[in-house]
C-alpha cells in the first residue's frame, strides 16, 4: 500500500512539474492529439484546461469522454500517461481561477464568452522517471556491452 501511495504521489508531482501535455481524444476510429497547458489540482483529483467552445475537441469529448494525457519531459527522461474521463463546462468561476498570462495568447480576458473549462478526472496513470538523459545513456551503454538490462529509473502504474 505504501508503494502505491508513493507512486501516486510521484504521478501528481511529475504532472505538476511538467505542466504541458498532449491531450488525445477520439473522433470515430481516429485519435487526435494536441498540446495543452495543464492545471493539475490533486486535491480535486483533476487536471483542468482552458479551451474554446469552437474547438473540435469539445465535440469529440461530448461524443466520447474517455481521453488520454501524455506528459513528457524528454530532457529529464520523465513521462506520465493518464487515462481519464473528460467533461466540458462553462464554469465562469473556475475559468477566472485558472486564468493566467499564457491564456492571453488565445483570449483577451477571462470574461471571453468562448472560453470553457475542460476537466479530466484521471482513472489511472503510468509513469517513467529516470535520473536524466546522460545517466540513462551511460547505463544503457554499460548494459549493451555487458549483455544485461539497464536500471534507468522507476516506473509504475496506479489507480487514481
Amino acid at each position: 500500500m505504501a508503494i502505491e501511495k508513493d507512486d501516486l504521489d510521484r504521478v501528481w508531482k511529475l504532472m505538476d512539474k511538467i505542466g504541458f501535455c498532449m491531450l488525445a481524444t477520439r473522433e470515430g476510429d481516429d485519435i487526435r492529439s494536441r498540446p495543452m497547458a495543464a492545471h493539475v489540482v490533486r486535491g480535486e483529483n483533476a487536471v483542468y484546461f482552458l479551451t474554446d467552445v469552437t474547438s473540435h475537441k469539445d465535440d469529440e469529448i461530448e461524443a466520447e469522454p474517455n481521453v488520454a494525457l501524455a506528459f513528457a519531459d524528454s530532457g529529464g527522461q520523465k513521462y506520465v500517461s493518464v487515462s481519464g474521463q473528460a467533461e466540458v463546462s462553462n464554469d465562469r468561476a473556475k475559468i477566472k481561477e485558472l486564468w493566467s498570462t499564457p491564456a492571453k495568447a488565445w483570449w483577451d480576458s477571462a470574461d471571453d464568452p468562448a472560453i470553457r473549462v475542460l476537466k479530466i478526472t484521471p482513472k489511472d496513470a503510468q509513469y517513467w522517471d529516470s535520473p536524466g538523459t546522460v545517466v540513462s545513456y551511460v547505463k544503457m551503454l554499460a548494459a549493451a556491452v555487458s549483455d544485461s538490462r539497464p536500471e534507468i529509473g522507476d516506473s509504475g502504474k496506479v489507480r487514481m
